[in-house]
């Protein structure tokens, strides 16, 4: 038997090889895109070194009350490419200091493609930055005109030009199913994109967020997006094409050569651990038994008078019930076409699969071909990802599950 010193020195130790993330979060961007819903906020001038020293500080208050093995450091915002260099060093370096790091620890930075921020790549490469996320959007210049990008098509593909030169790992974003976008335009556009890809590709379908400037417009009457039919067709398009050329999906947006996924992301999808600082930043951070969903305070003035002041800008720390464990998996663990490991369901619940979804509602979803259930995982076919939002309400219905007797 074990004496209580020595499950004590166990329990540090396991709590130590945990990996763990650090989302760093900056605000600021030079003008704010009409389909973006971020915590991002346009200022006339920014005093990069008190906005530094708050993150820093922040940075070493998270660091009091967390452990883990840090496998991944973010910075996104915003428009983390407007920070200095300078600071972004040092906050890797502090980082660095603080927590154990893995071998691989991964620390990406996101980026727009303007020629002067394209300039700064290889200050960001020796600041220790080794994976760059360019937000390129789209290589069309009408294109880039209605989502509100201050770049054109020739400045990103000088900035992937640039970006291949210095860093070993590097994504970047394309937007489609834009209004009247077709098959072939698509099609042309991200051949051109896979000329220069290096490992990873995000592919988001132009959405409608609440609250932002083509919600208005939309509300309005105008047309934002394509249709959901030929969006789906766009869909089934690009999986064809990216497999074609060896970028497999991994996650419902996401393409990847195999060992190029972004580290980072698979711990908010796989629900692990991540520290969240910076304005408006979240987090999820498991002690004992108990997982936490942390906040920041959002406005970035108040956040960083916040920090000023009392050392952090922690806004709200509270533990996720049982039910809400089961949500957020569900939520994040279905985006993935590898699925979602049934083992995880039980640990975050102390339900076992079928108790939390329904042995019925698990039987409907195999027959119509939405899901897929193996010994170890439930995992969304190709069609169950083309209505991923519709199978995760219908897993979640409350009113038909006897889940939440049991939660």
């Amino acid at each position: 038997m074990y004496g209580n010193d020595a499950l004590c020195e166990i329990a540090e130790y396991l709590n130590l090889m945990k990996s763990l993330g650090l989302y760093i979060h900056w605000p600021f961007c030079l003008s704010k895109c009409p389909y973006c819903d971020f915590n991002s906020h346009v200022r006339e001038s920014i005093d990069q070194k008190r906005w530094g020293k708050a993150l820093l500080k922040e940075l070493r208050s998270a660091a009091q009350h967390q452990k883990g093995t840090l496998v991944s450091i973010f910075l996104g915002g915003g428009t983390p490419s407007l920070m200095e260099p300078e600071t972004v060093a040092f906050l890797v370096e502090a980082a660095k200091s603080l927590f154990p790091i893995a071998e691989n620890l991964e620390v990406t930075l996101e980026a727009n493609p303007n020629t002067v921020e394209a300039e700064r790549f290889k200050a960001f490469y020796e600041a220790g930055v080794n994976r760059l996320s360019l937000g390129i959007q789209s290589l069309d210049d009408t294109a880039l005109t209605f989502l509100g990008r201050r770049h054109s098509a020739k400045e990103a593909l000088k900035a992937l030009e640039i970006a291949a030169t210095y860093f070993p790992r590097f994504s970047f974003d394309l937007i489609y199913a834009r209004p009247d976008q077709t098959h072939v335009a698509w099609k042309a556009e991200l051949s051109e994109a896979l000329a220069y890809a290096k490992g990873h590709l995000s592919l988001y379908q132009l959405t409608i967020e609440p609250q932002t400037v083509f919600a208005t417009r939309f509300a309005r009457g105008e047309k934002m997006t394509l249709e959901e039919d030929p969006a789906a067709v766009l869909y089934e398009l690009t999986e064809e094409i990216m497999t074609q050329n060896g970028f497999i999906p991994y996650e419902v947006s996401n393409y990847a050569v195999p060992s190029q996924e972004c580290r980072h992301n698979l711990l908010y999808w796989n629900f692990e651990d991540y520290i969240g600082i910076g304005p408006g930043a979240h987090g999820r951070i498991t002690q004992g038994n108990i997982k936490y969903a942390t906040s920041r305070y959002k406005a970035p003035e108040t956040w960083l008078e916040t920090v000023e002041t009392h050392g952090h800008g922690l806004q709200t720390s509270l533990p996720l019930s049982p039910l809400e464990r089961l949500q957020e998996l569900t939520l994040m663990g279905l985006r993935l076409t590898t699925g979602l490991e049934v083992r995880r369901i039980t640990e975050e619940t102390g339900l076992d699969v079928e108790e939390a979804y329904g042995f019925q509602a698990l039987q409907l979803l195999e027959k119509e071909g939405l899901l897929r259930r193996t010994a170890t995982h439930l995992i969304p076919t190709f069609e169950g990802r083309l209505r991923l939002n519709g199978l995760i309400a219908f897993m979640l219905k409350p009113c038909d599950r006897a889940k939440t007797q049991h939660l």
